[in-house]
């Protein structure tokens, strides 16, 4: 029995005033059924790539627990995302295949939309936070989506898009509680039960919801005995805070796991949630900090913050009642910010020979980590124009002229 099973509609009142987004409104919500999800997942398995999902012997020694991971970081932009974008795309008709669709994101959505757009003739606008990585921002433009950056948040992004979408009559495609979204995001619960015998229990990453609303549809459909238990960052509990007090939004700290930090959840995903979510926890930034390490170390992986809060919720003692249980984790994303490092080191012409990742997280700052790198450049003035990039992007940037005692021995 779900704790958040409950016949009580949303009052009026207590809702945050929405986009006038036809498929996300809180007055009308929508949800799918079983069948969406499963016509989703073949409709875009040619498009898409079927993750593995593989039980990690180290991980599992010590958590005390049976754990698989479900690797969506593997999917050509680094997230589960796709499955959605592409199903949203794939679902339109040709007149609106014609004229496009329109997004708001900071990464990840956008990236998907773009790149699926791109192989589907579909043209795409996406509308970026002026804080969105520049590498995102590349990326998007490098697959031929119409990028415009705009708004301090991705509210303020969220609502340029919107308006755009109305003039440009593009359809507005929302990352996390647009229907036919949520229906993509759900095909990775009949993934997991396909790869996966006598699974226990589910472990969701949450941020919008929709991620959470399809998976846990699938797999209460096929196995409602399965636990499906959400965790997100305490610094942004939007969905829980939702799922509690109907509270749609609240103001996002700044957190590691900025993919999660949704000021206003889906209005569907809430609908739909109700009755088939077992548990939502939430995890602390320095816990987040330490899945991320984690994984690097015992996994050999490089996820974002919002791919690893799953983690942090058992390494941080959340989920007790796991033990001895067979568990999957879905990470959800990445790669972080040491892939986008090497990315910046390979465009400049530079060969890396090998990276060093500190053991332990800087305590001034949990959103720091330290790295050490070994490049060859064709010269000294290659040297120092590496440098004066890798200035202009990171805050402490030391460039050894010898070599650095800590390759004495190497």
């Amino acid at each position: 029995m779900s704790e958040f099973e409950s016949d009580v509609e949303v009052e009026p009142e207590t809702q945050v005033k929405q986009l006038d987004d036809p498929f996300c409104n809180p007055a009308t919500p929508h949800s799918i059924s079983f069948s969406d999800i499963s016509t989703a997942a073949f409709n875009i398995r040619d498009g898409i790539i079927i993750t593995p999902t593989t039980k990690s012997p180290q991980l599992s020694l010590l958590l005390g627990m049976e754990v698989y991971n479900k690797k969506e970081f593997l999917q050509v932009t680094g997230s589960f995302k796709e499955r959605g974008a592409r199903y949203s795309l794939h679902r339109l008709t040709a007149e609106e295949k014609q004229v496009g669709v329109t997004a708001a994101s900071a990464g990840n959505h956008a990236l998907a939309l773009a790149y699926h757009g791109q192989l589907m003739n579909i043209p795409v606008t996406v509308v970026m936070p002026t804080f969105a990585p520049l590498m995102k921002i590349s990326a998007c433009r490098s697959y031929g989506a119409n990028v415009i950056l705009h708004g301090k948040d991705i509210g303020e992004a969220r609502t340029h898009a919107f308006e755009l979408a109305k003039t440009s009559k593009q359809k507005y495609i929302n990352g996390f509680d647009y229907p036919d979204v949520i229906a993509g995001q759900g095909t990775i619960g009949l993934e997991i039960l396909e790869q996966v015998k006598n699974v226990d229990a589910v472990i969701v990453p949450v941020g919008g919801g929709g991620l959470i609303a399809g998976i846990a549809l699938a797999i209460k459909t096929l196995k409602p005995e399965v636990q499906v238990i959400g965790v997100e960052s305490e610094s942004c509990a939007s969905f829980h805070n939702a799922m509690h007090n109907s509270h749609f939004k609240m103001q996002p700290e700044s957190s590691i796991a900025d993919g999660l930090a949704v000021p206003t959840v889906g209005v569907n995903a809430v609908y739909m949630a109700r009755g088939i979510v077992d548990e939502l926890v939430t995890v602390c930034e320095e816990s987040i900090a330490l899945a991320i390490l984690r994984f690097l170390e015992l996994e050999k992986s490089v996820v974002e913050g919002a791919g690893a809060v799953g983690l942090a919720a058992m390494l941080s003692g959340k989920l007790p009642q796991l033990k001895g249980k067979r568990v999957v984790n879905i990470m959800t994303g990445g790669p972080g910010g040491i892939a986008e490092l090497t990315n910046v080191i390979a465009h400049s012409g530079a060969s890396i020979k090998d990276i060093f990742h500190e053991r332990a997280w800087l305590a001034a700052n949990v959103f720091e980590v330290r790295v050490r790198v070994v490049v060859e450049t064709r010269e000294r003035e290659h040297a120092m124009e590496l440098h004066q990039i890798l200035k202009d992007k990171y805050t402490h940037v030391t460039l050894y002229d010898k070599k650095p005692h800590f390759l004495m021995n190497a």
